[in-house]
């Protein structure tokens, strides 16, 4: 099984939508995907996820069926010095980088930031989609592992988004959600691979094969967006 996250492209969020830039990735996105045999759509409620999705679906002839949990992850942190929550994936690197807790995939949630906020909730909520997607197509979760008699060659596509599209490889690969939101980035359109991996007994794990891939724009010489880094750290990236 392949899995591709795709995170929408160049955001407009002031209508949910995309920039004129955000257009021209999906557009170039759809010549990527076009290309691929891709058997099953699932895309975010969100505008901004519909929109990018539309190119490629028209291409493909097909609809996407909305998730809801594939919503940008809506869980909050609070940091002590401020009222209002925030996103967990938008931090200083001086405020959580020396935290070892938070490195630790079993161990995370229950450092003192992640309490309140809908951080558990909404971890278990998209979790829980996660298994039930991967339910539909034989593979049932055993642990850090999925049982899966088949392994079908099939290919699905979630167009989301970028803290939600790291939730997922950390579920599937064991990872601190909280490094792949820092250190790791999607740029806008860009894709993310994972492929399933299954042994004589049945036992299967996922692996990564790529995160935040943008060729498509490289080879059409459209620059990369920095539309979701650290506001300190906002750069061109061509």
């Amino acid at each position: 099984m392949k899995i591709l996250i795709i995170r929408h492209g160049e955001p407009d969020y002031s209508i949910d939508s995309l920039t004129s830039k955000g257009w021209t990735e999906a557009s170039l996105l759809s010549d990527r995907l076009d290309k691929m045999k891709i058997d099953d759509f699932y895309c975010s409620p969100l505008g901004r996820a519909k929109d990018t999705a539309k190119a490629t679906l028209d291409k493909y002839g097909k609809d996407a069926k909305i998730l809801p949990w594939l919503r940008e992850f809506p869980g909050q942190v609070t940091l002590p010095w401020q009222e209002k929550g925030r996103i967990p994936w938008d931090l200083a690197p001086s405020f959580w980088a020396n935290s070892p807790e938070l490195y630790d995939y079993e161990g995370w949630l229950e450092h003192p930031l992640m309490q309140g906020g809908g951080m558990h909730e909404t971890f278990c909520e998209i979790t829980s989609g996660i298994d039930t997607l991967l339910n539909g197509y034989g593979y049932q979760r055993d642990g850090y592992l999925y049982r899966c008699e088949t392994d079908k060659e099939v290919t699905v596509a979630l167009f989301c988004h970028f803290a939600l599209g790291m939730t997922i490889v950390s579920y599937l690969t064991h990872v601190s959600p909280i490094i792949l939101w820092h250190s790791f980035f999607m740029p806008a359109s860009s894709v993310t691979t994972l492929v399933s991996e299954r042994d004589r007994t049945g036992s299967t794990l996922f692996r990564c094969m790529q995160i935040g891939d943008t060729s498509h724009l490289y080879a059409a010489g459209e620059p990369i967006s920095p539309a979701g880094l650290y506001p300190d750290f906002d750069r061109s990236l061509q």
